[in-house]
């Protein structure tokens, strides 16, 4: 990769040797001679590395550097200065700056601090890429627990296979994510991902979704549409939530599996494609099988390579790192500055059984991020039956079944530690009064001391 760099100085001589270095070191080279001339010849093309002396007529570096800053933040600015100039050369650093080279300046100087530029550029473009990829392939998809390892392991290796794959899990732990990642990562990841949700169509309908039909087909037939099967071809065709499907239509999925061919419905003629397919369930088909509701042959043919996505409460390891994730998405999409979240409501979720998987635990981090009025989240911003859960589970030492009055000194006893002590802050929240929580704790000290 050669790297761009403008040269900017009124010293013309000083100018042309900088240019004879860096051409020499295989950098593409412009110069200019003033801040104006820079500006100008920056507007028409971008550049890597701008190198700049400090004090010009007119224009001086400060001025280029910070017009430079505002037009792409990621191009690196070097100034020159004299000795005299120093602090002023600092305070550019807080500017944007990059660097400064003290003047005179010699060849192997700038050499070498183009060559730590060139390399943090280098890192900065392969991790962009990287970044991107990752972002693209696995989008969503957050996890350190030996499980998800597992799954990120089996996306990567059954990616490029043609053979069918069967994703089960829990609603919402995220199955579709694993669909895409699968897509992105193999080698039809340039062809088309298409998605058909079977559970969302009526009945009647979803054959012509899948397979097409041709202009009269039946009465709202007002004119030929490709089906799900034609629009994936070269790509990638997701069946969501396959336990759904009509069982009349199973077998005829089960044809253009094994044959890779179909017919539109109202047509006679044959359609050849190249698909990958994946199909998704939160049911459990082996049951549906022995209910008659799901053909054993097609279970076959789409459980060729298995992947089962555990839930949230099996991999709870994964939680801190979800809750991060998903904090930095919602800040980004509704310009919040949220830092992160604090140790109480992080063991709130830890307690919590999470029934609606990553995608529940995705909701209530959104709306805490869009509605707290704070730098970092904490139990406040989130609902109190998370806190309590339905039968309170969630509460550590609060056992169901238990008497009344057991469980009453347990809330008394938390609201108030979650209160620092505030028996008015906690008899608010109890819906009691602060004498009642006087005369209960005087109640709990006479118990203990006898």
């Amino acid at each position: 990769m050669k790297f761009s760099v403008l040269v900017v100085d009124d010293d013309k001589l000083v100018n042309e040797m900088l240019q004879e270095t860096l051409q020499r070191a295989g950098y593409d080279c412009q110069a200019a001679f003033s801040g104006e001339e820079a500006m100008a010849a920056f507007n028409e093309r971008s550049y890597d590395i701008v190198l700049t002396d400090l004090k010009m007529k007119s224009m001086d570096g400060i001025t280029l550097l910070k017009n430079i800053k505002k037009a792409n933040s990621d191009t690196v600015v070097i100034l020159m200065t004299a000795y005299g100039t120093i602090e002023t050369a600092v305070k550019a650093i807080k500017l944007g700056a990059y660097d400064f080279l003290i003047k005179p300046v010699l060849p192997e100087t700038v050499e070498h601090i183009l060559s730590r530029v060139t390399e943090m550029l280098r890192l900065r473009s392969e991790n962009e890429i990287l970044r991107r990829d990752l972002s693209h392939k696995f989008q969503n998809i957050v996890g350190k627990s030996r499980v998800m390892a597992g799954v990120f392991e089996l996306i990567e290796s059954v990616a490029d296979a043609r053979s069918t794959v069967l994703i089960t899990g829990a609603s919402g732990t995220g199955k579709e994510l694993v669909a895409r990642a699968i897509h992105y990562c193999s080698n039809r990841k340039t062809g088309p991902f298409i998605k058909l949700n079977c559970a969302a169509l009526p009945e009647n309908l979803v054959e012509a979704e899948l397979f097409g039909h041709e202009k009269g087909a039946f009465t709202d037939a007002k004119k030929t549409n490709r089906g799900r099967f034609e629009l994936a071809h070269e790509g990638t065709l997701l069946l969501d939530e396959v336990s759904e499907m009509p069982l009349n239509l199973q077998s005829k999925l089960l044809r253009v599996i094994q044959e890779r061919e179909f017919e539109r419905v109202g047509s006679s003629q044959t359609i050849s494609v190249d698909v990958r397919l994946i199909a998704t369930s939160n049911r459990n088909l082996k049951e549906y099988i022995a209910a008659g509701r799901f053909r054993e042959d097609l279970y076959f043919r789409l459980n060729v390579i298995p992947i089962h996505i555990p839930p949230l409460a099996e991999r709870k390891e994964d939680i801190p790192l979800l809750v991060n994730h998903f904090i930095d998405k919602f800040n980004r999409e509704n310009s919040k500055n949220i830092r992160g979240i604090d140790s109480g409501a992080l063991r709130m979720f830890m307690a919590y059984h999470w029934p609606g998987n990553v995608r529940e635990l995705e909701n209530l981090v959104e709306r805490a991020v869009v509605t707290s009025t704070n730098d970092v989240l904490t139990e406040d911003d989130f609902p109190t039956e998370l806190i309590l859960g339905p039968t309170g589970e969630n509460l550590p030492g609060l056992k169901i079944p238990m008497r009344l009055e057991e469980g009453n000194k347990y809330l008394i006893l938390k609201t108030l530690e979650k209160f620092n002590g505030n028996k008015t802050r906690a008899a608010e929240a109890l819906g009691i009064t602060p004498r009642t929580i006087r005369n209960k704790l005087a109640e709990y000290k006479n118990q203990e001391a006898n």
